[in-house]
């Protein structure tokens, strides 16, 4: 009778605590879905403490931000000083990892195209339509290529991935600047749209003739190619772990970034950076949290989680195409993370 009662027991105070589990919520940018669904199963087997991330893009997640619906955000575009405002005025954004934005298309026979800057605005811009137009032969000696409709596939979402991207164009191209411009959402001059990164590949691996932009880590699993992109030192490079990494220490040698590192602001852009082995999409992704967390329940176990991504975590980047963060940037990042009150 009383192992009975005993067993009873047990089972009641399991549950309870079960039931009692502190979880945190967090939505946003799905170009790190991939890494935080890793990091969420293995702290939370590590912790007990429950972390719920949903991937709806960055926009979404800096509005339900803050709105105060969630307990963090997640994007690859910074707020706005007018959002931070908006939000309370204590926005940490907290970066992660890095990763690389792939041009990926769909092209039968084709498997290792080389694309410029110049091209890539065009295409996007709807000014090449076939991709036997001058431009791409030109860049791809010795390679058969038809005379088939491009078809653009964009997001259709406020993206922090087409922030990037975006970003990357106004950079190389003072057209699309001008007449695009960058940031979450534009105004595609062509094109389809796609929600979320898995949304984008969806349509490429869908469409023949179909290029897109999409985080890396999405073509792969969509066994999609990639196109090699002629960088700020005239080489074509693929998007990889190595030429991310490459591209973080181009940027890196900036003044005016460090000089952002070492205040403590992260919102760093590290479009075509310059050095031969950086391929020139690559950014930043972040958590955007508050620096004051007193009276919050769940503060104490957010800087843990964060504490552990930024530590421990990083070890599990690589293997899903993440580059980790420079040890450097890392421990400027946890000088910052300490200083969020509880």
């Amino acid at each position: 009778m009383i192992k009975k009662f005993l067993a009873v027991l047990m089972v009641s105070i399991f549950f309870c605590s079960t039931a009692f589990a502190i979880m945190i919520n967090g939505a946003g940018a799905t170009f790190p879905y991939p890494i935080y669904m890793k990091w969420n199963k293995v702290f939370s087997q590590q912790s007990g403490i429950k972390v719920n991330y949903q991937g709806i893009g960055s926009g979404g997640g800096q509005r339900q931000f803050i709105a105060g619906i969630t307990d963090f955000g997640g994007s690859d575009a910074p707020m706005t000083d007018a959002q931070i405002q908006k939000a309370g005025g204590d926005v940490l954004h907290i970066p992660t990892v890095m990763g690389a934005v792939a041009v990926s298309y769909n092209l039968a026979g084709v498997s290792n195209l080389k694309l410029d800057g110049d091209a890539v605005v065009d295409i996007f811009m709807g000014k090449i339509k076939k991709w036997d137009d001058p431009s791409i032969t030109v860049l791809n000696p010795g390679v058969s290529l038809p005379a088939k409709d491009i078809l653009v596939v964009h997001r259709s979402d406020g993206s922090g991935t087409t922030s990037i991207f975006t970003t990357y164009l106004a950079k190389v191209s003072l057209k699309w600047a001008s007449q695009v411009g960058k940031g979450k959402a534009v105004s595609w001059p062509a094109g389809i749209g796609g929600k979320g990164n898995f949304g984008v590949a969806g349509q490429i691996k869908a469409n023949s003739g179909a290029i897109g932009y999409v985080e890396l880590s999405y073509a792969i699993k969509n066994n999609l190619p990639v196109v090699s992109l002629k960088n700020k030192s005239g080489m074509f490079i693929k998007p990889s772990l190595d030429s991310t990494s490459a591209a973080a220490s181009g940027a890196m040698q900036s003044k005016k970034l460090m000089k952002m590192v070492n205040a403590g602001d992260f919102r760093l852009n590290l479009t075509n950076a310059p050095g031969s082995g950086s391929y020139p999409i690559v950014g930043m992704t972040w958590l955007l949290v508050h620096k004051n967390m007193k009276g919050s329940s769940k503060g104490a176990a957010l800087v843990k989680y964060i504490k552990w991504a930024l530590s421990d975590g990083q070890k599990y980047a690589p293997e899903l195409l993440y580059a980790p963060l420079p040890k450097s940037v890392r421990r400027k990042v946890l000088n910052v993370v300490d200083t969020i009150k509880l």
